[in-house]
């Protein structure tokens, strides 16, 4: 993936994240620091992560792999975007208890072109605000 560094920060960009590595993949990390979450009273951040791996570079698909933290009026607009993109919604669940407010996380899946993936990403991200 070292070689990759600048895909990995097209692919941030896109998304609108902060790029990074972890276990040999391309990772953005979205922090949304204006839902002021809080589990137990205690203040947390809220990521979501989009990561790309295994790229093959005669197709230029890859892995492509997200999990989302959503607030529950965001999850059905966010999961109608990303089907309709044809992206895999993986799991839908929610993580915490006590926490404020309720956060729902959504798990997506694809083996795409990693710029393609982080359009589409963008388009239903924007589609919730």
């Amino acid at each position: 993936m070292k070689n990759n560094g600048s895909l990995c920060q097209q692919f941030s960009r896109i998304i609108g994240g902060q790029p990074g590595f972890a276990g040999g993949k391309c990772v953005s990390t979205i922090t949304r620091d204006q839902l002021r979450a809080t589990i137990l009273g205690k203040r947390f951040s809220v990521t979501s992560s989009f990561s790309f791996e295994s790229l093959n570079t005669s197709t230029g698909r890859a892995l492509c792999l997200g999990r989302g933290a959503f607030l529950q009026k965001e999850v059905n607009t966010f999961i109608s975007a990303i089907r309709k993109q044809g992206i895999k919604v993986t799991s839908v669940r929610n993580e915490w208890l006590f926490e404020q407010p309720r956060l729902i996380y959504i798990n997506i899946e694809s083996v795409d072109r990693p710029l393609i993936f982080a359009r589409k990403i963008r388009r239903a991200l924007d589609a919730i605000q």
